[in-house]
């Protein structure tokens, strides 16, 4: 074999395990060296699991020689972000108040992977309680954007993303509150899918906002993509907000052809603070899909102002409920210096947590507090319906939305910590998205004049994966984007 194991795509490593090319052992001790190797620079990983995986591998090896197992992922390793649980496996949720918490169940996508011949290799790096954008906010350390590693790699999948664009994994799975997923794979150009919500089974997953959390997939083209959440989605007993739908064929997604779709852009997604060379990249992409065929229009929509407020209210009220779980009893960090029972649940709260952590606690405490719960919540969820009536409205007249992910490319280490104000506002274009339940998916679509990547979204209807990451697919045919992976020593 000419390229190594662990640079391939999940669909090509799982056609070689199938063909006898490689075995399982062998992908999944390629993924292990390349993480071993190069993940002092970017710190994408919070554990690693090689015993584990490699007696896995053996089981998984002899369930495919036996003709046993049916999957097309059989086979392939893929590291998971930490805050969704693994058997046996810590997971922290990069935080302190975690540090030595090993699950005694898989989350239901874990089972659902294992079941269909995946094996975790990893846990990954990630903002704290998937609380940031940066991927510094971890307990662990921040990790570093494998095009640049003076800069950030988005969070608060960052781990996923980088690990992908890295070559330290072959697929990934990640968590998207309010562009978690979306928002790493443009600044490490790498391939995300944020599903409909509840498609995704959320059991397992360690809630930060429940009514917006879900998880997706991240890899390096979008057939890999499509191929896991055609695993990991349906309905499960587990999760009362998970919903029956018809079954999700990935094979659908490498067919058919944008002629005659019809594509809006929100003017909102254009206007002030967007970088030019982000704006330039998705208009670029936007003149593709008008030679594949495609109608595109630009529309506006102005409830796009109220997005962030909505989300940051909404998001916070129920990550301050989630989060008073954690007091230093049941499980995780327990403060030594605690006298008594009150001191106990103060002091392991305050050493436990992070700084961003408490921000968000303490803002979701305040707008459900007496006298501003009217004031604030009531009024972000009357918000919320607003938003989902106009994307709505949109899709009346259109297939899928196009937008950036982010306003910029990857930022410098430190310069969101400075100014979290600035950090929450860079969730602009993708928020919505989870305020109103909507599937996005992400793709590469270009570089800034620096170098970095761009990526832009494509947003649909309710179950409207296929739709989208079909023209995705068609995008990443007619570009080469996809392809280009960072120079690295």
């Amino acid at each position: 074999m000419s390229a190594k194991i662990n640079t391939l795509g999940a669909l090509e490593t799982a056609e070689l395990i199938r063909k006898r090319e490689i075995s399982v052992k062998e992908a999944v001790s390629a993924v292990i060296a390349a993480a071993e190797e190069k993940d002092k620079e970017y710190n994408c990983y919070t554990t690693l699991c090689p015993e584990k995986a490699l007696e896995k591998a053996e089981k998984v090896q002899a369930l495919i020689d036996s003709g046993d197992i049916d999957s097309p992922l059989a086979g392939v390793p893929v590291s998971v972000k930490d805050n969704i649980c693994t058997k046996g496996i810590r997971t922290t949720c990069s935080s302190k108040i975690l540090g030595n918490f090993v699950p005694v169940y898989n989350a239901t996508v874990v089972d659902k992977m294992e079941k269909a011949g995946m094996i975790t290799v990893g846990k990954l790096n990630m903002d704290e309680f998937a609380m940031g954008s940066t991927t510094e906010t971890s307990y662990f350390g921040a990790t570093k954007n494998p095009w640049d590693t003076s800069k950030v790699p988005g969070g608060s999948s960052g781990g996923a993303a980088a690990c992908i664009a890295a070559d330290e994994a072959i697929i990934a799975l990640g968590s998207d509150t309010g562009g978690s997923i979306r928002q790493p794979c443009s600044f490490c150009g790498v391939t995300g899918l944020k599903p409909t919500y509840g498609t995704v089974s959320r059991y397992g997953l360690v809630a930060y906002a429940s009514s917006l959390d879900q998880i997706g997939p991240v890899g390096k083209n979008v057939a890999d993509c499509a191929a896991v959440y055609s695993i990991i989605s349906g309905k499960d007993e587990k999760d009362g907000t998970s919903m029956n739908f018809a079954p999700f064929e990935y094979t659908a997604v490498l067919n058919g052809d944008m002629k005659g779709k019809k594509i809006g852009i929100p003017a909102d997604y254009l206007g002030e603070g967007l970088a030019p060379d982000v704006k330039e990249a998705v208009m670029n992409a936007a003149k593709v899909f008008e030679n594949m065929g495609a109608e595109v229009e630009i529309f506006p929509m102005p409830i796009s102002k109220y997005a962030i407020p909505t989300y940051y209210i909404i998001a916070c009220a129920e990550a301050c409920s989630n989060l008073s779980r954690y007091d230093g009893i049941k499980y995780g960090y327990a403060s030594p210096d605690a006298e008594n029972l009150r001191e106990l649940y103060i002091k392991s709260r305050s050493e436990g947590f992070g700084m961003e952590v408490k921000r968000r606690i303490m803002l979701g405490n305040f707008v459900l507090s007496s006298g501003y719960y009217d004031a604030y919540y009531k009024k972000a969820l009357k918000a919320k319906k607003l938003v989902q009536k106009a994307f709505f409205d949109a899709f009346e007249k259109y297939d899928m939305i196009l937008g950036p992910v982010a306003p910029t490319t990857a930022l410098k280490l430190g310069e969101s910590l400075s100014d979290p104000l600035k950090m929450y506002l860079g969730d602009i274009y993708t928020v919505m998205v989870n305020i109103a339940g909507l599937p996005s998916a992400a793709v590469p679509c270009g570089f800034d004049s620096e170098g970095m990547p761009v990526g832009m979204q494509l947003i649909g209807k309710p179950f409207g994966e296929t739709e989208i990451l079909r023209a995705a697919h068609c995008f990443e045919s007619a570009t080469d984007f996809s392809a280009k992976r960072p120079q690295m020593a």
